[in-house]
């Protein structure tokens, strides 16, 4: 992977420190390189969304930031846009843009997403990539052939910096010394949450109930949210729901439903995963799998997006064109016959999250 590596390492900086408005800050990306305190950079607290009356505690969304009252009336050196603005009209982020520019301040964009895992369809993120892309007075990515991608597109390539780990590094480290868990089955994991308009969880598991019955031990354990899988859920999705209850009354699924899982939850869930399925039809990059490679749980991803250039992967062909049931079969046995797979490791996320960070603080130097 073609990475930017930072300038300089070590030593401590007697820079002015760099502000930097980061949309959002408190999203686990920008909170990980920011505890590299030495970096020389000062990210502002996220402010609560102005819109949105009743903000849970820590909300971010609708990001205040992304606002031109917002850009002229603080202090800062960049913006540095990850995410937030899936709902703004591609004439709003121009306006954006213009106060960031015409406060003589800098734009920087991470492009994590090509196409977003949340649209239906891409013309909206389209054109809101058209304002960033074209407008940002620097862009990075998370692996080369989104890097590629883009330059295709618009004629500038970003420059490519890993994602940082996901899970906490005190909680790797925790994990890494106490004994792994014993795992007397072959358990694939495919989670459902509240079902993005990215996931086709129905079209994949029958191919998955295939794959385990192939593997001794074999169990197919599906998690979603009541919101999904309950009748009264806001978000009910009849058909997989009893797909999925009628497979769990025969034994067929291990079927978990629950609200949305604390990080702690969320952990010891992959943890106990010997395999866990991405069934997008779309996207570009993915946190979980991040998580996973943090913990030791393999990935059968498809074909879509780079999420082969993040980290290995058994990948499978699907899109929003084509799925073919066999390769998906093929990609749990070849996880199966692969066995455990070690996590990454605190010490390798260690030194990742501080180059990355460095990174960050040498393309924010070179545009104040």
């Amino acid at each position: 992977m073609d990475v930017l590596r930072p300038a300089t390492t070590g030593g401590t900086s007697t820079r002015t420190a760099t502000t930097v408005a980061s949309v959002p800050g408190s999203h686990v990306y920008v909170r990980h390189i920011s505890a590299e305190h030495d970096d020389g950079v000062r990210r502002l607290p996220d402010p609560p969304p102005a819109t949105t009356a009743d903000a849970a505690p820590g909300q971010w969304w609708p990001p205040a930031m992304l606002h031109p009252e917002w850009v002229r009336g603080h202090d800062f050196d960049v913006m540095h846009v990850q995410f937030g603005f899936d709902a703004w009209e591609p004439d709003y982020l121009e306006s954006v843009v213009d106060a960031v520019h015409g406060e003589g301040r800098a734009l920087v964009y991470t492009v994590h997403d090509l196409r977003n895992p949340h649209h239906r369809t891409r013309e909206l993120h389209d054109a809101q990539l058209e304002v960033l892309v074209r407008r940002a007075d620097a862009l990075l990515t998370l692996t080369d052939g989104a890097a590629d991608e883009v330059l295709r597109r618009w004629g500038r390539r970003p420059a490519v910096l890993p994602h940082p780990h996901v899970v906490d590094l005190a909680t790797m480290a925790q994990r890494e010394t106490a004994p792994p868990p014993p795992r007397p089955d072959f358990r694939v994991g495919l989670h459902v949450k509240s079902l993005r308009a990215s996931m086709d969880p129905l079209a994949l598991l029958p191919s998955l109930l295939e794959a385990v019955r192939q593997v001794p031990g074999g169990v197919l354990q599906v998690n979603g949210h009541t919101d999904v899988l309950s009748p009264a859920g806001a978000r009910h999705e009849p058909e997989l729901a009893r797909w999925l209850h009628d497979a769990a009354r025969r034994g067929d699924v291990d079927l978990r439903v629950h609200d949305f899982l604390s990080d702690t939850d969320l952990w010891d869930y992959l943890s106990s995963l010997s395999v866990s399925v991405l069934p997008y039809r779309f996207g570009t990059h993915s946190g979980w799998l991040e998580a996973c490679r943090d913990l030791g749980t393999a990935v059968v991803a498809p074909s879509c997006g780079y999420y082969a250039e993040q980290g290995p992967v058994h990948g499978f062909t699907l899109d929003e064109d084509d799925f073919d049931p066999a390769s998906l079969v093929r990609a749990v046995l070849e996880a199966h016959a692969a066995g455990p797979v070690a996590p990454l490791g605190v010490d390798v996320r260690r030194r990742q999250r501080a180059e990355v960070a460095a990174a960050h603080a040498d393309v924010y130097r070179g545009l104040t």
